[in-house]
């Protein structure tokens, strides 16, 4: 039997800690280990147009799928392309190993052809980032990276030289048995008591949640109830604690509706579960304010804590929910469920009128249309700027769907990558990406990709021929927009020269019958929707300090459009309300 060589057990390793497939560009540094891909069925080589979307393909499949991903860049330029995937995914504590393969070993630090230091490049979006300089660092570096990435939830970046790849793998090396799942974590008794008595002493308590609530939503309903606590949420927690969500009072932040800010600021207690909300100009700070974050660092990260509870959010709240006091007084509940539906009912009138004929179409209208015709489990993958608005807003969870995008790295052109990696973990289950024409021509060589993988991804291209949040950024900021403007195709005859099935949009009555043939095809397929450039205004009530900046210029947006089914879940949560 022939000795296996470094490539060949790095591959190994990778299938033993659940990797089903490596993303990237083949290249000369990279090659042994692709080869050793091509010899083992386990394991599959997707080839992409360019390695940014291999990062982002692979962040998305980690997190759909729970596994770990992974993806690769030959020496040089190829692996500096991974770079903005990754910190995404690392953002998004998605378990991804990269493999930044290099320049031969002894030409390291001699001003090679496209020498580059990977070891020290990605050190800033990784747990883990390390380089095998020989052969016998194998496995037990690779055996450490995986650990790193799923035991922290993020990337590891594993540098390996072409050379060093292809030499004979150690005789005696070490193996050890992989962890590849996380365990759970609670809080001791100690801080779980002393938050227990913090909601005891609190009239008015207030729940925010993040995408820490994922797999609790049971246990949030429940304490919601116990202590009549109003529930708001980030972008991140949306898709986790939404549905079926009587106490739910809508989003707070850059996107935010409903009355999620007023709850947090209104409240005696806010206790924020499982969220890193970056935007702290959103937050109280005369408030008493706990927080209950697995991530340790996150704690007291954004505001002023009251205390600080290390422990996952769902075997927290199961230890905290029976030790604290049934309340049983519902009017803080109540009068923040009626000022969300007052706020809701507000901003739906300009967009139920005459919406379904209004020509540019109301992107508005785009979102609402795609919500009620999208499967119960689709994924949708949403760019970054305006789209994020649409999602945000329109979007329904159910329990079943996800929604994936840069909601913490906040990169453009991620929606068609991000499909690419959700598309692979279940070739029969719906995958949406929302496109804007921005994001989607900046990494447009993949769209080949769904073509040559079969990949039956449904592109819904949000085309208003702009950069839709820049030109917001510009207006709130008092400047003329400029170098805003995309001269677009036909983007439905461009997927057809491809072999893609492409339908073109231009009037709102055109737009269902076209996303039914859309997700009817058996295959993938773009709708390329032409919308109104001018869909978005900026609310009277904005304050000075919320216009500095991307993160607060484009805060407290109000749409003149609606927040779609959102409405009447809060009309139905209404009926909790006891009347006078």
């Amino acid at each position: 039997m022939a000795k296996q060589n470094v490539a060949e057990q790095f591959v190994d390793i990778l299938v033993r800690a659940g990797v089903q497939r490596l993303y990237g560009v083949v290249g000369d540094s990279l090659n042994p280990v692709v080869d050793a891909i091509r010899r083992n069925s386990a394991i599959e080589w997707v080839q992409v147009r360019h390695e940014e979307t291999a990062a982002f393909a692979a962040g998305a499949e980690a997190q759909i799928s729970g596994r770990l991903a992974a993806c690769a860049g030959s020496c040089g330029p190829g692996n500096l392309h991974l770079i903005n995937g990754l910190y995404d995914a690392h953002r998004s504590m998605a378990p991804v190993l990269a493999l930044a393969s290099h320049i031969p070993s002894s030409e390291i630090g001699l001003g090679y052809f496209q020498e580059t230091h990977p070891d020290q490049l990605f050190k800033e979006c990784s747990h883990y980032c390390e380089l095998i300089s020989n052969p016998q660092q194998m496995p037990r570096l690779l055996q450490t990276a995986v650990q790193q990435a799923i035991g922290r939830s993020g990337v590891s970046v594993v540098a390996l030289p072409g050379d060093i790849a292809s030499r004979p793998a150690p005789d005696k090396s070490i193996e050890h048995a992989l962890v590849t799942s996380r365990p759970t974590v609670r809080p001791g008794d100690s801080e779980i008591d002393a938050l227990a008595r913090m909601i005891d002493e609190a009239d008015r308590v207030t729940l925010f949640c993040g995408s820490g609530t994922a797999g609790a939503h049971h246990e949030v309903m429940q304490f919601a109830e116990r202590v009549k606590s109003p529930v708001g949420h980030a972008l991140r927690g949306k898709e986790w604690i939404q549905y079926d969500n009587p106490y739910d009072v809508g989003m707070s932040g850059l996107l935010g509706y409903g009355a999620a800010y007023e709850a947090t600021h209104e409240c005696d207690l806010l206790i924020l579960l499982g969220t890193d909300f970056p935007y702290n100009a959103f937050l109280p700070d005369d408030v008493r304010i706990a927080q209950i974050d697995i991530r340790p660092e996150n704690l007291g990260r954004r505001s002023k804590l009251d205390l600080a509870v290390w422990g996952d959010v769902r075997e927290t709240l199961r230890c905290l929910t029976p030790r604290v006091r049934l309340k049983n007084d519902r009017r803080f509940l109540d009068k923040m469920l009626k000022k969300h539906a007052e706020a809701l009912e507000g901003v739906i009138k300009a967009y139920t009128r005459k919406v379904d004929r209004h020509v540019p179409i109301h992107p508005e209208y785009v979102a609402s249309v795609l919500d009620e015709l999208a499967d119960d489990d689709a994924v949708f993958t949403v760019d970054t700027g305006m789209c994020n608005v649409w999602a945000a807003r329109y979007i329904t969870p159910n329990g079943r769907r996800r929604i994936i995008g840069s909601f913490s790295h906040g990169s453009m052109a991620n929606a068609l990558p991000q499909a690419i990696g959700a598309q692979f973990t279940n070739r029969g289950r719906q995958v949406v990406s929302m496109s804007g024409d921005g994001g989607f021509t900046m990494l447009m060589g993949d769209f080949l990709t769904l073509k040559q993988h079969g990949l039956p991804v449904k592109i819904v291209l949000f085309n208003n021929s702009s950069l839709g949040m820049v030109e917001l950024e510009m207006l709130v900021s008092g400047l003329p927009s400029y170098g805003t403007g995309n001269l677009n195709p036909d983007f439905a005859e461009m997927a057809r020269a491809v072999g893609v099935h492409g339908i073109r949009v231009e009037k709102p009555k055109q737009l269902a019958g076209a996303l039914k043939e859309a997700f009817a095809h058996d295959g993938p397929a773009l709708v390329d929707v032409v919308t109104d450039p001018n869909a978005l205004s900026i609310p009277p009530k904005i304050s000075a300090e919320m216009v500095t900046g991307f993160a607060l210029s484009a805060s407290k947006i109000v749409l003149d459009g609606g927040v779609g089914r959102m409405v009447q879940m809060a009309r139905s949560n209404l009926r909790n309300v006891p009347r006078p």
